[in-house]
């Protein structure tokens, strides 16, 4: 996909993490650090919150991240008066294991259609290694009146 501008030039920050707040997301932390023309990046560190018994990043934190990443992209390119979007589909390849810091996840639109998105999601350890891609799905939803 091009890096035309898909995300309002508005958007602040402050309003994603605001986001989530009570959720999911501030549980485990997670916290956007940049939006870009067509792409968002967040972080997320690796803690007991985000760790499975062998002391490695758990793969559903991954997950998380990548959903949060996706969703939150899909819908503010939508007009939220008209449509929301919902998870329809993701998965995950976990390729290096992470133990401690954090990771950085970078979500970039692959598809922008009018019932669908597509997202990657790519999530990189402290040293810029890849740890995960994921890819997800979202159904565009209308809103009834």
């Amino acid at each position: 996909m091009a890096k035309e501008q898909i995300f309002p030039k508005s958007l602040q920050l402050d309003t994603l993490n605001n986001i989530g707040r009570g959720c999911m997301v501030e549980y485990l932390d997670i916290e956007f650090t940049e939006i870009g023309n067509d792409y968002l990046m967040a972080t997320m560190p690796i803690n007991e919150r985000t760790k499975q018994p062998l002391g490695l990043l758990h793969g559903g934190a991954s997950v998380v991240l990548a959903e949060t990443m996706g969703s939150i992209g899909a819908n503010i390119c939508l007009d939220l008066q008209k449509q929301y979007a919902v998870g329809l589909a993701i998965n995950a390849n976990h390729i290096r294991s992470v133990k401690s810091g954090k990771v950085t996840g970078k979500a970039t639109p692959v598809h922008i259609g009018k019932s669908t998105h597509v997202w990657s999601i790519e999530i990189k350890d402290g040293d810029g290694q890849l740890a995960a891609i994921s890819r997800i799905t979202m159904a565009i939803l209308n809103k009834k009146d």
